[in-house]
């Protein structure tokens, strides 16, 4: 894949921001890969575009079942309706972005599930979030649920890595989504995962990506 570079915009502008998503084609999160076990699978896409200092990324949720109960960074956010960004800029390590409905964000760069550095505060207080839900805890709602979430991503949130604008970078990646914790649990990736159990810790099954120069 290959993520389009569109100048001038500021994630604060949301007009903009989404004038530039309208011309972005969506990309499904639909690969349900433990269907015997799990077969719920909401209907998920994403779309992305980078301005060189912010990968702009946009999630588009359409689910039965909606939680939002993590109310901290850095907490189990994939207990709630969940959507996830894993990228890998050098194949050996990788960063989980994980954000629950309301904009709570988990952030690490792992080798491994096991081995993980989180993210401090001021790398965590660098992603930008815009939830359509107001950052308030809520019980899971039963319902036609739709949402959406925006992450402004700088390169410096890849902060083991020493990336200053997104121009250029060759990586790989996954999409997903989850909800470990809802009535129906469900887990989709975005690449299809080939393992006996949920388990999206696996850069193995990560696709290309490349940032448009």
């Amino acid at each position: 894949m290959e993520v389009r570079k569109i100048t001038g915009i500021s994630p604060d502008d949301t007009a903009a921001v989404e004038k530039a998503f309208e011309g972005i084609p969506a990309t499904a999160i639909a690969c349900c890969n433990w269907p015997a076990a799990y077969p719920y699978a909401p209907k998920v896409a994403f779309r992305m575009f980078h301005t060189g200092d912010r990968l702009l990324l946009r999630f588009d949720v359409e689910e039965r079942y909606t939680a939002a109960h993590v109310t901290e960074d850095n907490g189990p956010v994939w207990t709630d309706s969940c959507v996830e960004f894993f990228i890998s800029p050098d194949g050996k390590s990788y960063y989980n972005f994980e954000t629950n409905a309301i904009g709570r964000m988990l952030l690490a760069s792992r080798t491994s599930r096991a081995d993980a550095e989180p993210a401090s505060a001021e790398v965590l207080g660098s992603v930008k979030r815009y939830p359509t839900y107001p950052a308030e805890a809520f019980d899971e709602r039963e319902g036609d649920n739709r949402w959406s979430l925006t992450l402004a991503i700088p390169p410096q949130a890849l902060f083991r890595h020493g990336i200053t604008d997104w121009s250029g970078v060759e990586a790989r990646m996954n999409l997903y989504k989850c909800g470990d914790n809802l009535s129906h649990p469900h887990f989709l990736s975005w690449q299809p995962i080939d393992t006996p159990q949920p388990d999206f810790h696996r850069p193995e099954f990560f696709a290309a990506v490349k940032f448009e120069q």
